[in-house]
């Protein structure tokens, strides 16, 4: 039977969920490894790996996914680990795309459900399964307060978001994109926010994810309009699966972000954050294996 390790974060989401995840493992026989400060999951995750497990489950929100894929990569593991998911943090929308809703259905997921490779993120080195964001919304979750996320969960970022609102300079940025092996600037101006997504679809017609295995990112650049555009209906709408001038999307598996303002750019990875003055953004296609439940869609836009 192959070894199946949880690295368990207990103060994420409630915090109220670490005796079920711990229980269930036991009757499973599987290894429960508690982290106790940021940065744990990365280092027992790489010492999983190197020990030999083949599978590892991050039991947390997407921060702590992130830190265990970051792990396994420091490892040099993923050709025989296998990423399992319990979403028990905060913010649990990776779990959802790969098909996992709760407890229950993820340790079902953990002992039999379907293994996919999808693709990875890296950012200048940096590995993220989800999402790498920076503007309004990267800004919004570095400054969301961790005591406003336990009492109010995710609308703690819709808060901090809508207050940022107010105070945020946009940024002043060259995106570059791939196509067909060739580099070239597709974007340059002033930016709300950059939004990349692997997992995740911005703006998308109703369907938030994006295919994980077709080599590709999503992008999304929202260009800078008045706060009260921002806010308004219509803005709102065509963010949502809408058409505006004020919305730009590409699909490349490489780009390059050049921020020409005076100071650096705060880039949010799966929830982590980075500083950048210029930040490279490369696909590893087919490099990660996941445990999925049965809601997992190939290509979420294709009925």
């Amino acid at each position: 039977m192959s070894e199946t390790v949880i690295i368990l974060n207990p103060k994420s989401g409630t915090g109220d969920h670490a005796d079920a995840v711990t229980d269930r493992a036991q009757v499973l026989d599987h290894r429960v490894e508690r982290t106790e400060a940021k940065g744990d999951g990365v280092d027992l995750a790489r010492e999983a790996a190197e020990a030999g497990a083949e599978q590892i489950v991050a039991a947390g929100g997407d921060g702590t996914v992130n830190e265990v894929v970051r792990g396994i990569d420091k490892a040099g593991a993923f050709d025989r680990v296998t990423l399992g998911i319990v979403p028990v943090g905060t913010g649990n929308n990776f779990a959802g795309q790969l098909g996992i809703t709760d407890l229950d259905a993820a340790f079902n997921v953990i002992e039999e459900g379907e293994r996919r490779w999808i693709d990875l993120g890296e950012a200048d080195g940096h590995a993220f399964v989800n999402s790498c964001v920076a503007g309004l919304t990267s800004d919004s979750s570095s400054k969301t307060d961790p005591d406003m996320k336990d009492r109010l969960g995710v609308v703690a970022y819709v808060v901090t978001t809508l207050k940022s609102m107010v105070e945020f300079d946009s940024m002043s940025l060259t995106v570059e994109t791939e196509e067909g092996g060739d580099r070239s600037p597709a974007w340059r101006g002033d930016a709300l926010a950059v939004l990349i997504g692997n997992g995740r679809r911005f703006a998308a017609g109703g369907d938030t994810q994006a295919n994980m295995e077709d080599g590709l990112f999503e992008v999304t650049i929202v260009e800078d309009v008045s706060t009260l555009d921002l806010m308004s209906e219509a803005v709102a709408d065509q963010l949502l699966g809408g058409e505006s001038d004020a919305i730009v999307r590409t699909r490349t598996p490489s780009l390059r972000i050049e921020v020409h303002d005076p100071q650096s750019r705060q880039f949010s990875l799966d929830g982590e954050i980075i500083e950048r003055d210029n930040l490279s953004v490369d696909i590893r296609p087919s490099t990660l294996s996941v445990a999925v439940g049965e809601g997992y869609q190939l290509d979420p836009g294709v009925e």
